[in-house]
């Protein structure tokens, strides 16, 4: 404002123009669409045959552009802006002299530039795109070519080429196995990048081709032709045939090792590349890289269109009043401006004057508005990338915004699709408790008695004289190691199950340590506290089990193994020990263990009981365990009958389970075991505060459903005070929709019953349900789904169904998901809720669900970087997840709504002036001001004050408006207006340009004058007084939530009372089973037919009965799959948000620890800058 009054108490009356005069001063792209691939036929070691099919190579593309489609596709979105397309029309205009009062520079220059800045940053994006596919398609892997392994870069590899994976490596493309370094051609694979899980996975080559061994020559001559699918992007099915020396052989998902996976504990293997670059199954799922917009750049748009219908008003009006003038009174100007006969024509003369003024006014959107907002948003992205408090220590990582367009998106998040493992877990199981005959270990009670915290300060148990013992592993009851040396026999017997009851294989490294390859991470916690405890697992034979028990070695025969699944949720083994006893060992879930109990457990299943409760409210993984004496007359009689059951033709599966069923009985109790899978540290805290944010959180896992909802409770997103936990486990489309029907139902509480702590629903009528609010329910509900069921549900006739429960439930778990599933989801709630939605994860599992998110994050995990790369935004740890939010997206939404408000109002004010002035001078187009004062105005007098506040601008609780930096911008603004001004009205540049600057000692003269001084001051009071006192009033009888936080703040300073600590108090936990083991079927089957294991360790001979299997079936037992079911559960957790969390650093705010609710208005109050600016 000081800044308009002075320029035109400076500049003279401009001349008087008339209509028509000039004052002084000019795709799509074709590409051919491959035919839709039916099936997939493949030779081996024949590129020649394969090129035929025009197959795609293996090279991966991730970027947008290339060097012939980068100008014309950025040009097409950069011009999807309806302000670039308004600016281009203006220049336009202004390219013809009769309407134009302005030269084309005035447009042109500063659109250019906007354009060209625009374009640099979307290049420089997407060259790191290119830098990164070219780090992957540069790996290098051994391909057979010419009858000898030569290294290859990944994107030259073919399809129907033979590659050879050591250990380690990551898998190239979807390969068929060939040959391994395995007995019977069996490896091991690690598939986290592909559905989240690290327990490792078996795969086998068929018997004809695992003959070929590591022999190149054999293998260089292998010409067989495989007949299979199309590229499709479902992970757990493949169908196929291969065809080779005049025999048919079936290929089915245990023959493919698909790219993404690592090969893991075997030496090497070769394989046959069947799917290679963007046909894999993990580029299928990866979906596509979208080109997104924030709700301001839209709201920017619709802006733009509503003040340009503002000014075709404005230019109407004043083109009616000149045509008016023009009758009236222009006929008396026509001597001394000496008109044409064809320019008298007052309504002409109107239409000139209507575009001339379109001109004029544009300068309410002037093209530096985007300028503005690229800088703000760049530099909210270097907060974002220097905050400290984002920085993991642990791996020198820092947070990083890898887009810069997207910030104060961040700041109106309704939805987060999070990925589980390596996400909210840091996938590390570690024994924490256990109960063993009635008695807790792994509880630290002080001096008084009382149960205590485990911290850094009490002293772990040592374990060194146990060589073998962990050093990461730590134990802080002492009581635990007392009974082991006094040599309690249930503890000996608890530990001895521990040590043989699992399905670990174990091997000694070059340092004579021992390593234990796992099937799952939760026998790797068992079997790993065992040994730490003096019972170590040491090998295995198929007949046989050697542990170390105290130092003493001690050698079990295997005579039977009754394998996990997920109906019976137990496994046991049978053992003989060196007194010729037999014993069955049997682990597995509290609600299935208990009901085989001997009736003699009673008091000891109580007991144990209330412990299970105990760990499960403290979100721990529990296992109960239990023994039975077996006599050797009934055992050989029990083991005829399973031979018998498996060579049974017809119901051999259910005469096994029966067989089963019999022996698991009159089970002895011995405890529990309670095993950590270890959040990521401040994940309870950050859930908690997004929730208090009215922020919902839906769990999207790859994982088993027990793990996923025991992490659900650890988190605190399942509790529970829930009313109710909906489990929608249907396997077709009439289940699912039957079982959402009545989820509804129990939801509005039209049907609900319980029995034992399980929902019971009831048949009735559907209703109708769909004109329902959320704002009806009341009360906190949780939705759980498989990923078969979730098949259905994403139909078009359920869709719907299931969007509107999960919409009304406070958590959503989505459980044994693909990758593609997620990112349906996220399409689901996108479209049909219109909400902002952020997806996080730290897999390539999770790439899809990112990119097809409005806000994508990365986290720089253990599962290699492809999330981060494909992200919007990334950091270590996803406890992170609360700065960027409440933080960083707060403030850069109010800071550019506030922006947009300030940039209008300044705009208005600058080029309202001219329709003002337009009654003055006789509605001719005339500008009040010099062209270099518009040109100058947005771009250099004006451009600091408001990039200031939209950078800088907090929520001043410690701060006051006047920093440094507003000292700066603001005086520095202003004595920058003088100098330019002093020197476009001086001598010397008038000699120089006497026509562009004629005004010569106009500002000299001028502010000598003291009225023009005093008209300054009195305007500059006249227009902020109203103002503050609006404000002084407004703080004083309606104060926000941040004035009273400020008036709370200014009042602890003066009186700091001492802080009285609380003590915490533990909710007690309704019973819930806490079992959950990442366990797969068919591990027993395969240690006991030995194929695991390599010849050079023959087993020992043995009298025993042969193994309880046909060996023929294990990997068909082991590609089974059941329908997961799962108990209800029940968590404790007393979490306590800590004041540190908000405590940015020096350009943050602090929030008082008092404050929480605060939390509970952001997301009304960045609604209310949205209102604000509308």
């Amino acid at each position: 404002m000081l800044i308009l009054i002075c320029h035109l108490a400076a500049s003279g009356s401009g001349q008087l123009l008339r209509p028509g005069e000039k004052k002084s001063g000019a795709i799509m792209f074709c590409s051919k669409k491959k035919s839709l691939e039916v099936e997939r036929i493949v030779k081996a070691n024949d590129r020649e045959y394969n090129e035929k099919y025009q197959y795609t190579d293996n090279r991966i593309h991730t970027c947008k552009y290339n060097i012939l489609t980068f100008l014309p596709i950025n040009l097409f979105e950069q011009f999807q802006r309806v302000a670039n397309v308004y600016f281009l029309f203006l220049l336009i205009l202004q390219l013809i002299p009769e309407i134009s009062s302005l030269t084309w520079f005035t447009t042109i220059v500063p659109l250019v530039l906007v354009v060209t800045m625009t374009a640099v940053k979307d290049a420089t994006d997407d060259y790191f795109r290119h830098k990164s596919d070219n780090q992957v398609n540069n790996r290098q892997s051994e391909v057979l070519i010419d009858s000898k392994l030569q290294n290859e870069k990944w994107m030259n590899v073919k399809v129907g080429d033979i590659i050879k994976l050591e250990n380690n490596q990551f898998v190239a493309a979807d390969l068929l196995l060939l040959s391994s370094s395995e007995p019977h051609g069996l490896c091991y694979i690690e598939t986290a990048e592909l559905d989240g899980e690290t327990n490792l996975k078996v795969r086998r080559a068929l018997s004809v081709t695992s003959e070929l061994g590591a022999d190149v020559s054999r293998l260089a001559k292998f010409d067989g032709i495989v007949v299979c699918e199309a590229p499709n992007n479902k992970l757990d099915k493949f169908t196929g045939v291969l065809s080779w020396k005049g025999s048919k052989h079936s290929l089915n998902n245990e023959k493919i090792i698909l790219r993404g996976c690592v090969l893991r504990n075997t030496s090497w293997c070769f394989g046959m590349v069947i799917f290679a670059g963007p046909d894999t199954k993990l580029m299928q799922n990866s979906g596509k890289t979208k080109f997104k917009r924030t709700s301001i750049d839209r709201l920017m748009n619709t802006l733009v269109l509503w003040i340009f219908g503002f000014l075709i008003c404005l230019g109407i009006i004043l083109a009616i009043g000149n045509s008016i003038w023009e009758n009236q009174v222009g006929d008396q100007f026509r001597t001394f401006l000496f008109w044409n006969e064809g320019e008298k024509n007052s309504v002409f003369s109107g239409f000139l004057t209507f575009w001339s003024y379109i001109i004029i006014l544009n300068t309410v959107v002037p093209i530096s508005l985007y300028v503005s907002v690229e800088v703000i948003r760049l530099g909210h992205s270097y907060f974002i990338n220097w905050d400290r408090k984002m920085y993991y220590s642990g791996k020198a990582t820092p947070a990083q915004a890898r887009t810069t367009t997207l910030n104060e998106e961040l700041g109106q998040i309704e939805y987060v699709f999070s990925d589980k493992t390596g996400t909210l877990t840091e996938n590390i199981m570690t024994f924490k408790k256990c109960s063993i005959n009635g008695r807790i270990y792994g509880e630290v009670h002080d001096v008084l008695g009382q149960k205590t915290d485990m911290t850094k300060k009490k002293e772990a148990v040592g374990f060194s004289v146990n060589p073998q013992a962990g050093r990461t592993f730590q134990f802080f009851d002492h009581h635990l190691m007392e009974s082991i040396k006094m040599g309690d026999p249930k503890v000996h017997e608890f530990l001895r199950l521990l040590a043989l009851c699992h399905t670990v294989m174990s091997e000694e490294n070059s340092a004579g340590e021992l390593i234990y390859q796992v099937q799952s991470p939760d026998e790797g916690a068992l079997v790993t506290a065992a040994k730490n405890l003096g019972f170590i697992f040491k090998s295995r034979t198929p007949e046989t089990i050697t542990i170390e028990e105290l130092g003493t070695l001690v050698t079990y025969q295997l005579l039977a193994f009754l394998d996990f699944n997920n109906f019976r949720k137990r496994m046991s083994v049978i053992v003989r020990n060196p007194e010729g006893q037999i014993k069955l060992y049997s682990k597995g879930a509290d609600t299935i263990l208990f009901e085989r109990l001997h009736p003699s457990n009673e008091d000891l299943l109580t007991l144990t009981s209330d412990h299970l409760s105990e760990f499960a409210g403290e979100g721990l993984r529990t296992l109960a365990i239990a023994y039975r004496d077996l006599d050797d007359k009934y055992f050989k009689e029990w083991h005829k009958m399973l031979e018998d059951a498996n060579a049974a033709i017809d119901e051999r599966d259910e005469r096994i389970a029966g067989l089963y069923e019999e022996i698991e009985r009159d089970l002895m109790l011995l405890g529990a075991t309670a095993v950590e899978d270890k959040l990521q540290e401040g994940v309870i805290e950050t859930v908690t505060s997004l929730s208090l944010a009215n922020i919902k959180i839906w769990v999207l896992t790859g994982d088993k459903q027990e793990t996923a909802i025991n992490i659900g409770y650890a988190c605190n997103m399942l509790t529970d005070d829930m009313n109710d936990v909906f489990i929608v486990a249907g396997n077709t489309a009439v289940e699912v929709r039957e079982e959402l029907r009545k989820a509804k139902e129990n939801l509005f509480g039209q049907n609900r019953s319980f029995s034992n702590g399980h929902v019971v629903f009831e048949k009735k009528q559907p209703l109708e349900l769909d004109s329902v609010v959320e704002e009806t329910v009341t009360g906190d509900y949780a939705l759980i789904i498989n990923g078969h069921s979730l098949a259905h549900a994403l139909e078009s006739d359920v869709k719907n169904d299931l969007l509107e429960l999960a919409c009304m439930c406070k958590t959503v778990v989505c459980c044994r998901v693909t990758p593609l599933q997620k990112a349906q989801v996220v399409e689901l709630v996108k479209k049909h809720r219109n909400a902002v939605t952020l997806a996080i994860g730290d897999g390539a599992n999770d790439v899809s669900m990112i990119k097809s998110a409005h806000i994508g994050v990365g986290i720089s995990g253990q599962e290699g970087l492809q999330a981060v790369l494909a992200s919007d935004y990334a950091f270590a740890q996803f406890r992170y997840l609360q700065r960027l939010l409440l933080v960083h997206g707060r403030w850069s939404y109010f800071r550019m709504c506030k922006f947009l408000c300030y940039f209008f109002y300044k705009n208005f004010a600058f080029t309202l002036v001219h329709f003002w002035f337009g009654f003055f001078c006789g509605f001719s187009a005339q500008t009040v001001y010099d062209q270099w004062f518009i040109t100058l105005f947005n771009i250099v007098y004006t451009s600091l004050p408001v990039l200031a506040m939209g950078i800088f601008d907090q929520i001043a609780l410690d701060t006051s408006y006047w920093t440094v930096i507003n000292h700066v911008f603001i005086w520095g603004s202003i004595a920058t207006y003088f100098s330019i001004l002093f020197t476009m009205h001086s001598n010397g540049l008038f000699g120089i340009f006497p026509r562009q600057f004629p005004f010569v000692g106009n500002a000299r003269h001028s502010l000598t004058q003291k009225c023009i001084w005093l008209v300054i001051l009195l305007t500059i009071v006249a227009s902020v007084m109203p103002v503050v006192a609006f404000r002084f009033l407004k703080v004083d009888l309606f104060p926000t939530l941040s004035d009273q936080i400020r008036q709370w703040q200014k009042a602890q300073k003066k009186a700091r009372p001492l802080r009285s600590r609380k003590p915490q108090t533990r909710r007690s936990s309704s019973r819930r089973s806490g079992y959950a083991f990442a366990h797969q079927e068919g591990y027993g089957e395969l240690i006991t037919s030995g194929k695991n294991m390599r010849a050079k360790n023959p087993p020992p001979t043995s009298g025993l009965e042969k193994t309880l299997y046909n060996s023929t079936s294990w990997i068909e037992n082991l590609c089974k799959k059941t329908t997961d079911t799962v108990s209800s559960f029940s968590q404790d957790k007393t979490v306590k948000l800590s004041q540190d969390e908000f405590e940015p650093h020096s350009y943050l705010f602090t929030l008082a620890g008092a404050e929480i609710n605060w939390l509970q208005s952001l997301r009304s109050g960045a609604r209310g800058g949205a209102d604000g600016l509308a």
